[in-house]
C-alpha cells in the first residue's frame, strides 16, 4: 500500500469537512491538522489486520466468536450463531434488528453509517436513525437530541469513480426517506497503488481509505460537544467518541472474496445485520417501506474488472458507461442484476440475471440488432463482447495469470484503449 493512506485528503475532504464541522462550530483547521496525524498513525503499508472480533458493547454480546482462515492465512471473522431473523414475522424481525441495533448505538457518541445506498447499509441507517431518535421508551421523540443526547447520527457517503451517478441518486432519495442527515465526502482509494493495479486487494485498499476518512470527519465534528462531558476514565469505561455502522449481513461473511471486512474490524466497524440474512435484509427493509428493498446488488465498479485490469478512473467510467447502454437496450429496471465485466485482452463480458438470459441467443441478437458490436469496439473493446449468465462475484473468483515460461500474461494487465 502506498505509505500514507491520507495522502491528498487535505484537499479532497475539506468542503466536506467544513460543511460537518460548521454543526458543532468545529474549525476545519482542526480537522485537517487531525488528518495529518492520522497519516501517521495509521499507515496503510503498516495495517495488518489481526483483529479478530468486533468491539463488545455493553449489553451486547460480541457478534463474532469463531474464525475462519482466508486465502491468505489472515483469520476473518464469521458469525457465531444462526441468524436472528430465523422464522420471525416481518414486526418481530424489524424488533429484533432495532433491540440489537439499541445495544449497539450509544447516544452520546458520533454514529456514523458507512452508506451506499444499498438496500443493506440504507437498512442500517433507518435503524441506528430510528433508535437515536426515539426516547428511551421506544417512542419517536421528532427531535435528535430528547433527553439531552450530545452524540448525533448521519449517513456518509463515499464519492469516487467507482460510485455510478444512479446509485448515489438512489442514496439520496432513500436516505432522505429515512430522515436521516446524509453527507457526501470524495474518497482517495483512486490516488492508491494497490487499488489502481487491482491486484488482489483493492476492496481491502478501498475500505481502508473509506473508514479512515469517515473515522477522520466524524472524529472532529464529535471532539468539541464531547469534550466537556468526557474525562480520562473513558478509555477505561469503553467510551467511543465515534461509532461506525455498515450494512455487513450474515451472508456476506460467508464470501472469501469480501476482503473489506478486515478492513471493518480492524476500525471497529459495527453492523446490526451480521447475524441477519440477505433474504431478512429485505423482508425488513420492504416492512420498513424503503424504496430500494428490491432493488438487485450494486456493488462498486471496481467490482466489474478482471485481476489485472487497472482501476482507473477511465475504466470504471467505460463501464459505467457500457452498462447504462446495456440497461436501455434491454430494457432492465434497477431490479435486476447486470454487469458489463472487463475481461483480459481488452473483451467485454455482459451478465445477466438467468430469467433475462434465457440461453443467450436472443440477448445476443437484441444486442447486434443494436450496434453493440461497433459501439463497444468504439469505446475500445478491440476483443469484443460475450453474454452469459449473472454470477456474483465472478471476476473475484478469476485467480491472477500466471507466468509460463519466460513470458508473463500480460492480457489482463493492458489497458482498455
Amino acid at each position: 500500500f502506498s505509505s500514507d493512506p491520507m495522502r491528498g485528503a487535505r484537499t479532497v475532504v475539506k468542503r466536506a469537512v467544513a460543511e460537518y464541522s460548521s454543526t458543532t462550530q468545529r474549525s476545519s483547521t482542526a480537522v485537517l491538522n487531525s488528518i495529518d496525524k492520522l497519516s501517521d498513525e495509521r499507515s496503510i503499508s503498516s495495517v495488518k489486520v489481526t483483529r479478530t472480533t468486533l468491539s463488545s458493547r455493553e449489553g451486547a454480546s460480541s457478534p463474532l466468536s469463531r474464525q475462519q482462515k482466508g486465502s491468505d492465512g489472515v483469520s476473518v471473522a464469521t458469525p457465531a450463531s444462526t441468524h436472528i431473523s430465523a422464522r420471525k414475522t416481518e414486526t418481530d424481525l424489524v424488533d429484533s434488528l432495532l433491540d440489537r441495533t439499541s445495544k449497539i448505538l450509544d447516544r452520546n457518541a458520533a454514529n456514523v453509517v458507512a452508506y451506499s445506498g444499498g438496500v443493506d447499509s440504507s437498512l442500517v441507517a433507518a435503524l441506528v436513525h430510528n433508535v437515536f431518535t426515539s426516547d428511551t421508551s421506544g417512542t419517536k421523540s421528532g427531535k435528535v437530541n430528547k433527553g439531552g443526547n450530545d452524540g448525533s447520527v448521519r449517513a456518509v457517503i463515499g464519492l469516487s469513480p467507482a460510485v455510478p451517478k444512479v446509485q448515489i441518486e438512489t442514496a439520496r432519495l432513500v436516505a432522505q426517506h429515512i430522515g436521516i442527515d446524509l453527507l457526501e465526502i470524495p474518497t482517495t482509494e483512486g490516488t492508491d497503488p494497490t487499488y489502481i493495479s487491482n491486484a488482489g486487494e483493492a476492496c481491502l485498499a478501498c475500505k481502508i481509505h473509506l473508514y479512515s476518512a469517515l473515522q477522520t470527519v466524524a472524529e472532529n465534528a464529535a471532539s468539541l460537544s464531547l469534550s466537556s462531558d468526557c474525562d480520562d476514565n473513558d478509555a477505561l469505561t469503553g467510551k467511543r467518541a465515534v461509532l461506525l455502522y455498515n450494512g455487513t449481513n450474515a451472508d456476506d461473511t460467508l464470501d472469501p472474496t469480501r476482503l473489506g471486512l478486515r478492513a471493518a474490524s480492524n476500525f471497529l466497524v459495527e453492523s446490526p445485520l451480521l447475524y441477519t440474512s440477505k433474504d431478512d435484509v429485505r423482508r425488513a427493509a420492504k416492512h420498513l417501506g424503503l424504496i430500494n428493498w428490491n432493488h438487485a446488488a450494486a456493488p462498486c465498479l471496481r467490482s466489474r474488472l478482471a485481476f489485472g485490469v487497472e482501476a482507473t478512473e477511465r475504466h470504471l467510467r467505460l463501464v459505467g458507461d457500457a452498462e447504462r447502454m446495456v440497461r436501455r437496450a434491454l430494457d432492465l429496471d434497477e431490479t435486476k442484476n447486470m454487469r458489463v465485466r472487463i475481461l483480459a485482452g481488452k473483451r467485454a463480458m455482459i451478465e445477466l440475471d438467468e430469467e433475462v438470459y434465457g440461453d443467450g441467443g436472443e440477448v445476443k441478437d437484441v444486442l447486434d440488432q443494436e450496434g453493440f458490436a461497433n459501439r463497444f469496439k468504439e469505446m475500445g473493446f478491440e476483443g469484443g463482447y460475450g453474454v452469459r449468465p449473472f454470477r456474483s462475484g465472478g471476476i473475484a473468483a478469476i485467480p491472477p495469470p500466471k507466468k509460463v515460461g519466460r513470458e508473463e500474461s500480460r492480457e489482463a494487465s493492458v489497458a482498455v484503449a
